[in-house]
């Protein structure tokens, strides 16, 4: 008997109606999002309870100890509407049993869940999959119900718990159930300042103790650019699990760096390195070479120029490096598969060179703490007339013994056959990097005329290269113009000269004619100058910002203009100079009559390659003075 479609309507929109009754936010629902939107006026959603367990078991050959990490979270929009995302990142050392949206009255909310490789940048990860879900808030006070269940196949790859999330946690709650037959420390970091309250419980039944964790309104992660990496920034407990006892006999674990360097050895005694593949290029390139120096250089350079840097970051393919062979044949490889080709191609030339791991300065870790949570970078070391010398193969650019700022005074664990060595990178200071910039300027048919000379150093230098090697080659001219002008139509750029583009050893410099318009003006007996153009840093207000600001590398730029004063004039009116100096940064901008001419000189100097988030006041008062220095203009009068 087939239904009339009127009846069928209706039962429809009854069931719809009941169905919203039982999801709809409630009074209570909706005046406590109003009050989360005034302490969080800048997030949609909260989080107003997570609870996180963590509970630990044994494989099935009881060789190896695994982790339950289960998630419940009831999320509030907080806004009138709002769409997100829910995600969860698994490997092949891992695996997620549970994964729900629930609606408030406990039904499965239907959105679509998908399950997919992981991609960067077209990129893919070796073995990391992420799973994950989006879905709206209709109406402000609307919640849903997230469940995770997460399983961890060896306890290694489990290191570490954050209290904050990418939206505020009302209430967060941690709860860390460890057996009696398992050693682990549960190591606290940036817990100062932050009002988490603690216990522990003993569970006769389970044979366990219970450690509880507890924050209330714990802000949402930063959404800024350059910060400090989330180690530094967050409370979080970092996971270490030493040993377990299994029928009596207690197995080492994470006790120690030997044990973690134990562990590391056994992943590269895994690799059966082929070097005759690429015996002829390593002949190829040190041959002709006059010295130790030219050689290593050659092999070093070839990598750096002809491998191609893929992230594979995941699984044990974040630890094991790719056989040498693999990489020089596929032309690409990860920061470990890059340091093994180096290491194997100056073996094969005669030198001493080892496999070494080093955690970047993104992580705030080192190897006092013996978990996989330290590094996220390997490189090759070079020990060479009793000097250490560290190469990495990622950094396009960079001149041998010269190291990014990423990795200065960051610890390094380098390889040496059962034992290993603890070092540490050199740090430099910002005159390493010295920019410079020299202009000499007239005034011709109201423009600015003359030639300017620039020179790089140092990370200023490999970040040039960089810049300019990632034109295009039929465009290289056209676009380097379009670099040293600014892509400012009154500022023309003719007869460039460079040093050699090729050379990384050799210091950069850059020479040029220049002509910049609409900048000189007269009237009457006066000409007004505005010898500003280049306006270094001068959108570089850092408004409202809660963490540090991180350069790429320790800057000291120097910029002198030198321009000529016309016969018969002389200056009437002169800029301010603008002097500023902090723990971190040093800037002078200053004006002086040499002879007949004025000579304009800019200084900034980041000594450390940051502004402290407690200096920010103090930096965007000195923006607001150097955007107000540079649009003051000179006077010349007859």
């Amino acid at each position: 008997m087939k239904l009339p479609i009127k009846l069928i309507i209706t039962l429809l929109f009854a069931a719809q109606l009941f169905a919203q009754k039982n999801v709809e936010p409630t009074v209570e629902d909706v005046k406590k999002a109003k009050t989360l939107r005034d302490a969080y006026s800048k997030d949609d959603v909260a989080i107003l309870e997570s609870e996180e367990n963590i509970s630990f078991g044994l494989n099935k050959d009881k060789s190896k100890v695994t982790v339950v990490n289960s998630i419940n979270e009831v999320l509030m929009n907080i806004n009138h509407r709002a769409d997100i995302s829910k995600y969860e990142f698994y490997d092949s050392e891992s695996r997620i049993e549970t994964f729900n949206l629930k609606y408030r009255n406990d039904k499965i909310a239907n959105y679509n869940v998908v399950d997919e490789f992981y991609k960067d940048n077209d990129l893919f990860y070796n073995d990391a999959r992420v799973k994950h879900v989006s879905f709206d808030f209709p109406v402000q006070g609307y919640t849903y119900k997230y469940e995770m269940e997460k399983k961890y196949e060896d306890v290694k790859y489990f290191t570490s718990l954050f209290f904050n999330d990418e939206f505020p946690v009302i209430k967060k709650t941690i709860n860390i159930s460890v057996p009696d037959w398992l050693t682990l420390e549960l190591k606290e970091f940036n817990f100062q300042g932050n009002k988490i309250v603690k216990s522990q419980k003993k569970d006769l039944k389970t044979k366990s103790t219970v450690y509880t964790f507890v924050l209330e309104n714990v802000p949402a992660n930063y959404k800024e650019e350059s910060a400090p990496g989330r180690s530094y920034l967050y409370p979080h407990i970092l996971i270490i699990a030493k040993s377990f006892k299994e029928n009596g006999k207690e197995i080492t674990l994470f006790n120690s760096a030997a044990d973690l360097y134990k562990w590391y050895k056994s992943l590269v005694d895994l690799m059966k390195d082929d070097t005759s593949v690429f015996k002829d290029k390593v002949t190829e390139l040190t041959s002709k070479a006059k010295t130790d120096e030219e050689k290593i250089k050659n092999i070093y350079y070839w990598v750096q120029d002809n491998i191609r840097y893929i992230a594979f970051e995941d699984g044990i393919a974040g630890f094991k490096p790719d056989e040498s062979n693999n990489v020089f044949q596929k032309r690409y490889g990860d920061c470990k598969g890059m340091a093994n080709l180096i290491k194997q191609m100056l073996t094969l030339a005669g030198f001493d060179a080892r496999l070494t791991w080093i955690g970047t300065k993104h992580i705030a870790y080192d190897y006092t703490t013996p978990s996989l949570a330290v590094d996220n970078h390997m490189i090759c070391t070079l020990i060479h007339k009793g000097k250490k010398y560290f190469l990495d193969g990622t950094e396009k650019y960079n001149s041998f013994g010269h190291y990014a700022e990423r990795i200065q005074n960051k610890e390094v664990m380098i390889e040496d056959g059962d034992k290993f060595i603890i070092e540490k990178v050199p740090a430099v200071a910002p005159g390493f990097n010295k920019e410079i910039r020299k202009m000499t300027l007239s005034i011709e048919n109201e423009k600015l005329t003359g030639n300017v000379s620039r020179s790089y150093q140092g990370e200023s230098a490999a970040q040039f290269l960089y810049i300019f090697n990632s034109f295009k080659n039929d465009k290289k001219n056209e676009t380097l113009e379009n670099y040293l002008s600014k892509s400012d139509k009154n500022i023309n750029v003719d007869n460039i000269k460079t040093s050699d583009l090729t050379n990384r050893d050799q210091k950069l410099t850059i020479d040029y004619d220049i002509s910049v318009a609409n900048k000189v003006t007269g009237f009457d007996n006066d000409i007004y100058i505005d010898l500003e153009f280049m306006n270094e840093y001068k959108n570089f207000e850092l408004k409202d910002r809660k963490t540090d600001y991180e350069f790429d590398y320790k800057t000291d730029y120097e910029s002198t203009v030198t321009l000529a004063i016309p016969q018969g004039y002389k200056v009437t009116k002169m800029p301010q100079d603008l002097v500023v100096k902090e723990a971190d940064f040093e800037i002078a901008i200053t004006f002086q009559i040499t002879g007949n001419a004025i000579v304009y000189k800019k200084s900034f100097q980041f000594k450390n390659g940051v502004i402290k988030a407690s200096e920010m006041d103090k930096w965007n008062l000195f923006i607001k003075n150097l955007v107000n220095n540079y649009n003051q203009q000179i006077t010349l009068s007859k």
